[in-house]
């Protein structure tokens, strides 16, 4: 775990880069201040989308919850954004969170959520890409995922991105990815185009 936050690298203020149904979005490390877009954002996805992220019912989410997601400090909590750039409000429209366990340094907890309108469109893979590259920057080398047994398009992404299943209690399976596997996969996909930006930032 880094000691001297002095020598942690820099990170790129925001990424601007397009999906592939050529809408523009800006990524960018969530900071402490964006509390009220967290709550905004938890509020606005829809029951079904609330209940396979947080694995809850509830309609509005708790203070403690939104704290701890607002807890950043990109170096043991680690957390993007993206908002749409093509709205005049700029929306934040996901969310990607990686938690360093106090465990294991090198190892953390991953979470990520889209609102609904923006499934399915390539969000959740430039979002992964950017906060993966920033995690391995952070010396973070795996996470470990949690995801309700019938979220499938869930377990459909990370197991294309390498992740393996390390145990199942109940409705819940637990995963382990690898980092670097994890965005070689992406470097190997064609699409979405925006992935282009993820890596001519993180690569110089």
């Amino acid at each position: 775990m880094p000691e001297q936050h002095e020598n942690v690298p820099e990170l790129p203020c925001s990424i601007v880069t397009e999906l592939r149904s050529g809408m523009k979005v800006c990524l960018r490390p969530i900071h402490p201040s964006d509390q009220g877009k967290i709550e905004r954002g938890i509020m606005e996805l829809s029951d079904r989308s609330r209940y396979l992220r947080f694995f809850s019912s509830f309609k509005i989410a708790p203070a403690s919850v939104v704290e701890k997601l607002s807890a950043v400090d990109g170096i043991d909590h680690i957390a993007w954004g993206v908002v749409n750039l093509d709205v005049d409000d700029h929306p934040p429209i996901a969310a990607a969170h990686a938690i360093r366990s106090t465990d294991d340094p090198a190892r953390g907890e991953f979470a990520i959520a889209v609102l609904d309108e923006y499934q399915s469109k390539g969000v959740s893979r430039v979002l992964i890409a950017a906060l993966f590259s920033n995690c391995l920057e952070q010396g973070l080398s795996k996470l470990d995922i949690a995801v309700l047994r019938e979220n499938r398009k869930a377990a459909g992404l990370i197991a294309a991105l390498g992740a393996e299943m390390t145990r199942s209690e109940n409705a819940i399976a637990y995963y382990s990815l690898d980092l670097e596997s994890a965005l070689n996969a992406l470097r190997a996909m064609e699409k979405p185009k925006g992935l282009r930006n993820i890596w001519v930032a993180f690569d110089g």
